[in-house]
């Protein structure tokens, strides 16, 4: 996994100039490995549609993969005809090189690519990029799996595609419904900023540009599409599901580990200018809120279960103790990586010791009750100890996360200092730099 370091913050998103002259605003590839049957009819009937429907300036960008067939030759020969066209000669396979190669060199404000084949509905296209264009979102995905797509294929390209996502947001947490359609949009600052992240150069590719997008806060803008299946396509379905499932783990295991600097890529709270003088406002509470009582309430059964296992050969003090200390690790530690997304291991030690600080407070909240419940019952019985607890444990969660989010996992300033425009380095105006 790549850990080069992003740009930086990015910039505010605006709205780019109806009067945008000279360098075309957008740039779509077309990615093709031995597609000379289709290749002509493929970016003939796009430019058509670009030309009557898009009201900006555009280029397509034929991508070739080491095509060994006539499609070099063709793509030259639509770049020669057509001013909106050009040809680019890779000499090296994969669908995910040659959007990097391309995008990365591209000067349009807003790049997207489609496969050859058009299953996608062209009328899908002006929606896609309209966000990107407007400012309002980073990136944009056409999805085969909104309840209002149309959707024309196989079984078993069906519950392939139904089956992966599953998977990305079983495994990932994702949110955006479709990865694999081959029909996508991003911001050129966007892509800039995270290409030099992104490992895969297959079919993974765009898949792992939306989890790091996704896991960076970026907005992403979902289209749903008309999409007819091509009977002719060329695609392995098993090698690619193989080489997906290998993606998967290993960008799984570089967001589990911190391996990736996605808090740089963080946007401004708010685009409006208005917005950018605001500070100290509070970032997430509600997500750390359902994180923090899904943590606790898996801690507090945990240490019920470690409390009765202890309580057949301790006391209820010694027990009590135990079972505070060992869920108390493990609290930590889950509040840590998923209600306030700390990775890796720095400060790791640090953060426990503090957990083990908050804990003396649970500890004496408990300790305190069992004791005043032994001074009025002399014996009282074990269910009456657990109801004693669970009140006690209640009465200290909201002290606890408010510890938690204000001296354990703070909100570092220097976060928030990058979110001003005056404290950090801004992109350059796109506007500027033709």
């Amino acid at each position: 996994m790549r850990t080069e370091p992003s740009p930086g913050t990015l910039p505010a998103r605006e709205h780019l100039p109806a009067g945008w002259a000279g360098t075309p605003v957008l740039d779509v590839v077309v990615p093709v490995y031995n597609e000379e049957k289709d290749l002509q009819r493929c970016v003939r009937r796009l430019h058509e549609h670009l030309t009557r429907t898009f009201p900006y300036a555009f280029r397509i960008t034929v991508a070739d993969n080491a095509s060994t067939d006539g499609t070099p030759h063709l793509a030259g020969e639509l770049a020669r005809r057509i001013p909106e066209v050009r040809s680019v000669r890779l000499e090296q396979k994969g669908r995910g090189r040659a959007l990097r190669t391309v995008w990365s060199a591209s000067d349009a404000p807003v790049l997207a690519y489609m496969d050859v084949d058009l299953s996608t509905d062209l009328n899908a296209l002006l929606p896609l990029v309209a966000p990107l264009i407007s400012g309002h979102s980073d990136l944009a995905i056409g999805s085969r799996l909104s309840r209002s797509a149309r959707v024309v294929r196989g079984p078993k390209r069906e519950f392939v595609s139904r089956a992966y996502n599953l998977i990305l947001r079983g495994s990932l947490q994702t949110r955006f419904s479709d990865a694999q359609c081959g029909f996508k949009a991003v911001r050129r600052d966007v892509a800039r900023a995270l290409l030099p992240l992104v490992e895969d150069g297959g079919w993974f590719f765009d898949t792992e540009l939306l989890v790091l997008a996704e896991r960076a806060g970026l907005r992403i803008h979902e289209v749903p599409v008309d999409w007819v299946d091509d009977p002719d396509s060329t695609v392995r379905i098993v090698r690619t599901a193989t080489e997906d499932l290998k993606g998967v783990w290993r960008v799984g295991r570089a967001l589990a580990t911190g391996a990736l600097p996605l808090d740089r890529l963080a946007r401004p709270f708010g685009d409006d200018p208005r917005d950018r003088d605001i500070e100290d406002v509070p970032r997430g509470l509600a997500r750390q809120l359902v994180g923090f009582c899904a943590v606790g309430a898996l801690s507090t059964l945990f240490y019920l279960l470690l409390y009765s296992g202890f309580r057949t050969f301790a006391g209820s003090q010694a027990a009590n103790g135990l079972a505070l200390l060992v869920s108390a690790v493990a609290n930590t530690a889950a509040n840590r990586g998923l209600t306030f997304g700390v990775r890796g291991r720095g400060g790791l030690v640090r953060h426990q010791a503090q957990g083990l600080v908050v804990l003396a407070i649970g500890l004496a909240l408990t300790s305190g009750s069992l004791a005043a419940l032994n001074t009025a019952s002399g014996d009282p019985g074990h269910s009456t100890e657990l109801a004693v607890l669970v009140a006690a444990n209640l009465a200290a969660t909201v002290l606890r996360f408010l510890l938690l989010r204000a001296w354990v996992f703070p909100d570092r300033p220097a976060h928030r200092a990058a979110d001003r425009p005056g404290d950090r380095t801004s992109a350059p105006d796109p506007r500027t730099a033709r």
